[in-house]
């Protein structure tokens, strides 16, 4: 039965991650189609060829949903055929997590969808969003297709966040700025902009900017220093919180996420929603927030693993960017497309490319066996002389 669910589940992923794809590729190159991570075109590919792939290209819970989090959603196929279903009151059991009102609270198909949702509310009118350089860029790729203008502020030398920087970009452009974007812990460099660092940039900014605060990775964060922004919300400040169950939750194929933010600015964004969410989810979602047990144990076995094989790759000479996800960047070196593209020679799927970290490689922490099959494959591909990837055309 779990071998039956969890062929599901992955069949699901991928459908849904190709619709992503082709709505968020741009133009300007920025991003890669995340199809070509894979061994062939998603279209093309089975079930058995995609279970043969280790999969450490999309920051995945690799272990898929708690066993309670699977007893709810099965119990919850009986509203398949209703409009009108229980949903187990997700909104309210959100609301009390955070200890907010059902009022602050809206419901997105994924934290995807919440980022989206932001864009076409605050960047009408030719605005701008600003935002470091790297980050999460379907932010940006969403400014885009809306023909807005994103102001990129570049990382700093130890790949942190500028906060200065992002202070100074948000002042000067203020009357064009739709809004400021912070992703902590950061995609695709993991690591973190601290509770004071985030108190300083909202004290530094005018006070009618939102700003949007991605805690996709909340979860997996050791760091004292860091915190969640939901206490702003109370406070009444415009930031908006995105957060998401595809993460530790493992539901990336199911899509549910949310946004928790004042009431007024949750109200200019609701027009934007499409409301799309299942009632299977739902239940899901209400499972989830209870099952901290679970949690616990996925990040444990997560920063145990990520560890284990940042280590291991020192030990070779390749140094990582310290990291506070489930998934790291190590420094290859050497430029890192070629060596995707023999990674997945391997059956090992691993991140694409972030521009401008043209030599550093982003690994998701997967299984200890897809680990060990990583390790094995980047010592051929990349510390073994003999093996290694010639970069010329």
């Amino acid at each position: 039965m779990d071998a039956k669910r969890a062929v599901t589940r992955r069949g699901f992923v991928g459908g849904v991650t190709t619709a992503l794809g082709v709505l968020t590729l741009k133009p300007d190159g920025s991003l890669w189609a995340q199809a070509a991570q894979d061994p062939a075109p998603r279209q093309q590919r089975t079930e058995n060829d995609y279970d043969a792939m280790a999969k450490l290209g999309n920051n995945e819970n690799p272990y898929g949903p708690s066993e309670a989090v699977m007893k709810a959603m099965t119990n919850a196929w009986k509203y398949s055929n209703r409009y009108g279903y229980p949903d187990g009151g997700i909104v309210d059991a959100i609301a009390k997590h955070h200890g907010v009102k059902p009022e602050n609270v809206m419901l997105g198909a994924g934290s995807g969808e919440i980022l989206q949702v932001v864009g076409q509310a605050f960047l009408r009118g030719e605005k701008k969003v600003v935002g470091s350089d790297q980050s999460y860029n379907a932010v940006y790729s969403a400014a885009t297709n809306i023909k807005a203008d994103v102001v990129k502020v570049p990382l700093l030398p130890d790949y942190n966040q500028d906060v200065a920087g992002l202070i100074r970009a948000t002042r000067q452009n203020h009357r064009e700025v739709g809004f400021l974007y912070l992703c902590t812990p950061n995609n695709p460099t993991g690591n973190i902009l601290t509770k004071d660092q985030i108190k300083q940039i909202l004290d530094g900014i005018p006070e009618d900017v939102p700003v949007l605060i991605d805690e996709a990775y909340h979860h997996y964060v050791e760091d004292p220093a860091y915190a969640t922004s939901v206490p702003y919300v109370l406070e009444g400040r415009r930031v908006i919180v995105a957060r998401t169950f595809s993460k530790i939750n493992g539901l990336a194929g199911m899509r549910l996420g949310y946004a928790v933010a004042p009431r007024d600015v949750l109200q200019e964004m609701r027009p934007f929603s499409t409301g799309s969410i299942s009632a299977i989810v739902k239940w899901g979602g209400v499972a989830a927030l209870q099952d901290a047990a679970s949690m616990e144990k996925i990040k444990r076995e997560a920063i145990q693993l990520r560890e284990k094989t940042i280590a291991e790759l020192k030990s070779l000479g390749f140094a990582s960017i310290p990291s506070q996800t489930n998934f790291f960047m190590v420094h290859l070196k050497k430029p890192v497309v070629p060596v995707i593209d023999e990674f997945r020679k391997k059956q090992v799927i691993v991140g694409r490319p972030f521009p401008p970290m043209n030599e550093h490689l982003r690994v998701s922490v997967g299984t200890p066996d897809e680990m060990s099959r990583f390790m094995v494959a980047f010592k051929e591909i990349v510390a073994a002389p003999k093996t290694a990837v010639k970069t010329g055309s």
